[in-house]
């Protein structure tokens, strides 16, 4: 991951467009390009203890709000948070992730991987502590008030009665949509966005109904553009990712799987694509090595 820049927090708000942006901290560094802010920015936020429901839903929310173009905001934890980021990657959107610690301590490293591609997408991660600070559990609740300050609204999908979820939806409250996805009523995983929904948060059942309130549309070449140029950008880091990993020694196919997370289809793809080159030599036993 790039150095992080530090920034007044005022600059965020400028880059909002006049838009109420309660000042959360003073300065935030920033790894990434801040230009995502520019669109209607939506923050998808839940549970870390998603079911794959829950994740399959807000990757599908996050990258049809893309699609009409929004950038995704949220809070790059596991569960709901890492499936939002993707689906906005999915779009070819950008996407902002706000740590709850420095990015030099970056927490949970399981999403590191996530938080590189995001910024080379054209992303940013962003964080209220310096690089060096540890993240630390009660300094998730401003990094809860940070993702509803640069959210024009925001959307919870399975958050349970206790849930930091409700913190970030607490944040927004009075001030921008807040919306919430239902679910069964028997499930405590979604008791707090039924408790939302009964005190006056916007039911959702589709990114079409947060679209429609909002009036948010994008044209489909604006789309099919974004998809193609988010591919090259992800194509070419795939690629020296996998060249760094194979300039330690041979690798098999599911070791360069497990250590970058990708589809394998676009490993498989990359891979050839090096081959070409000639950069990449094909081994017996699915097996790859540096030419």
């Amino acid at each position: 991951m790039e150095p992080p820049v530090c920034h007044p927090f005022s600059a965020l708000a400028t880059l909002r467009s006049g838009r109420d942006v309660p000042l959360v901290t003073d300065h935030i560094w920033s790894a990434g390009s801040l230009e995502g802010l520019r669109r209607p920015t939506i923050a998808i936020v839940g549970t870390r203890a998603a079911t794959a429901y829950g994740k399959s839903l807000a990757r599908r929310f996050a990258c049809d709000l893309a699609n009409a173009g929004c950038a995704i905001v949220s809070g790059l934890a596991l569960g709901i948070d890492a499936a939002a980021h993707q689906g906005a990657l999915d779009a070819g959107a950008p996407t902002i992730g706000i740590l709850g610690g420095g990015h030099a301590r970056f927490f949970p490293q399981r999403n590191r991987a996530l938080a590189e591609r995001m910024i080379a997408a054209g992303g940013a991660v962003l964080s209220p502590f310096p690089p060096e600070h540890a993240a630390f559990p009660s300094q998730f609740l401003q990094r809860n008030g940070i993702v509803a300050a640069l959210a024009d609204a925001v959307v919870v999908i399975e958050a349970p009665a206790r849930s930091g979820s409700l913190n970030t939806a607490g944040w927004a409250a009075g001030r921008i949509p807040v919306f919430a996805v239902p679910g069964d009523v028997d499930r405590a995983h979604v008791a707090g966005c039924h408790a939302l929904i009964r005190d006056g948060a916007i039911l959702a059942r589709s990114a079409q109904d947060i679209t429609d309130d909002l009036r948010l549309t994008a044209p489909a070449e604006d789309r099919a553009s974004r998809a193609r140029e988010l591919d090259h950008a992800l194509g070419d880091e795939l690629e020296h990712r996998l060249q760094g990993l194979l300039s330690d020694g041979e690798r098999s196919l599911d070791e360069l799987l497990d250590e970058t997370r990708v589809d394998v289809a676009k490993v498989l793809a990359a891979l050839s694509r090096l081959e070409v080159r000639g950069s990449v030599e094909a081994r017996p036993g699915q097996r790859y090595s540096l030419r």
